[in-house]
C-alpha cells in the first residue's frame, strides 16, 4: 500500500514522526513534506564521525590527466587538509572489495519518457556487474512522488524486477492519512527530496561505503527541500552521489545542479546523450566504485561543535586528481 505525505508536519513534529514510523516496505511511497533539522543536542544516526570515535573516514578515487584511474598509490602519496590545516593520515588501504551499500535512483518524470527503457536495461546490467558478496542495493523512482521500489537486498532478481517496475509518472491512488492537511501528491519532479530521503531515511543507518547513482536530467520543479539540504543529507550520511545526466534534447538538463551535488559529495556528474554513452557512464562508475582508496585521520580540531569542516585531499605525485568528499559535519555534544 502506498503511503501519502502530510504537507503540514513541521520541524520537530516531522522529525518525531520519522523516528517512530516503521521501516519502509518494498513498493511503498515515501512520505513527503518539510523535513526538520534535529533539535539542538540531538545526534542524527550514523554521522560521518560516529559518537565516541574521532576517526574521519574517506574514500578517494585518483585519475591522471588522461582520466585514467591510478591504482598503485601508497599512503605517502596523499596529503589531507581540514580547514586548510594539514592532517596526519592514520589509516590507509587500497581495497577493491570493500562492501558497498548502493542506492539507484531513477527519474520517472515525463522528460525521461524516451530514455527510460534504455536506463532500465543499462541499470540492470550495472548492478549485475558491480554487486558482489556482502553488497546491498535499493531501487527508488521519483517524479511527483518518491517511491521505494526495492529495499536493500543482494538479490539481483528482486532488484531487476524493481528497476523494470519504474513507470513514467505512474498514477497513484490517494490514500487519506491522519494529520492536518493531507497531501495527495506534489507538483513537478522531486529530485532534491529523493536524494534527501534516500540519504537521511535509508543510507544514514548503514555502515561502510555508501553511494547513490542517480539517472536524471537534474531538473527539479517540485521538491519541498532545497539543493543545499539534499547535499547536507548526503554529507551527514557519508554518501557519495554520482549523477548520470540522462536527458531528452527537447527537454534539456541542469548540469550546474548535477555537478554541485556530485562534487560536494565526492561523486561525478556524467552527461549522457545516447544509449552508448549511458553504458560507458555506468562502466566508469563501476570502475570507480571498485578502485577506491580508503583513508582516515584523527582531526587536530577536536571541538564537538556540530560545524561543517572542509576537507581537501591531494596527491604528492604531479598531474593526479583526487576525487573525494569535500567535508563532514563534526559531532555535537
Amino acid at each position: 500500500m502506498r503511503l501519502r505525505a502530510l504537507s503540514s508536519l513541521l520541524f520537530v513534529t516531522v522529525l518525531a514522526a520519522s523516528l517512530l514510523r516503521p521501516p519502509f516496505s518494498s513498493g511503498e511511497a515515501w512520505p513527503q513534506g518539510p523535513q526538520a533539522k534535529p533539535p539542538a543536542g540531538t545526534q542524527e544516526p550514523q554521522q560521518p564521525i560516529r559518537v565516541g570515535v574521532s576517526l574521519v573516514n574517506l574514500y578517494a578515487t585518483v585519475r591522471d590527466k588522461h582520466k585514467r584511474i591510478i591504482s598503485d598509490l601508497t599512503q605517502d602519496d596523499f596529503r589531507i587538509y581540514e580547514d586548510s590545516q594539514a592532517q596526519k593520515v592514520a589509516f590507509f588501504s587500497h581495497e577493491t572489495s570493500l562492501p558497498i551499500t548502493l542506492g539507484l535512483l531513477i527519474d520517472t518524470s515525463g522528460s525521461e519518457q524516451r530514455m527510460l527503457p534504455a536506463e532500465q536495461e543499462a541499470a540492470s546490467r550495472f548492478l549485475a556487474r558491480v554487486l558482489r558478496k556482502g553488497d546491498l542495493a535499493m531501487v527508488v523512482s521519483f517524479d511527483l512522488d518518491v517511491d521505494l521500489l526495492s529495499d536493500f537486498t543482494s538479490d539481483l532478481t528482486q532488484l531487476e524486477s524493481a528497476i523494470h517496475r519504474a513507470r513514467i509518472n505512474a498514477p497513484r491512488t490517494p490514500i487519506t492519512v491522519q494529520g492536518p492537511l493531507p497531501q495527495y501528491g506534489s507538483k513537478g519532479t522531486n529530485f532534491y527530496d529523493a536524494v534527501y530521503l534516500a540519504c537521511h531515511e535509508k543510507l544514514a543507518s548503514e555502515a561502510g561505503r555508501k553511494a547513490l547513482v542517480v539517472l536524471t536530467d537534474a531538473v527539479d520543479n517540485g521538491s519541498k527541500l532545497r539543493l543545499e539540504e539534499a547535499i547536507e543529507a548526503a554529507q551527514r550520511s557519508d554518501t557519495v552521489v554520482h549523477i548520470l545526466l540522462v536527458y531528452d534534447p527537447a527537454e534539456g538538463y541542469n548540469e550546474g545542479v548535477a555537478r554541485k551535488l556530485a562534487e560536494e559529495t565526492g561523486g561525478r556528474a556524467i552527461v549522457v546523450r545516447n544509449e552508448k554513452k549511458l553504458e560507458e557512464a555506468f562502466d566508469q562508475i563501476s570502475e570507480e566504485l571498485r578502485t577506491q582508496y580508503a583513508l582516515g585521520y584523527y582531526p587536530t580540531n577536536t571541538a564537538r561543535d556540530g560545524r561543517f569542516r572542509k576537507i581537501k585531499i591531494e596527491s604528492t605525485r604531479d598531474g593526479l586528481h583526487v576525487l573525494a568528499r569535500r567535508g563532514y559535519y563534526a559531532p555535537k555534544n
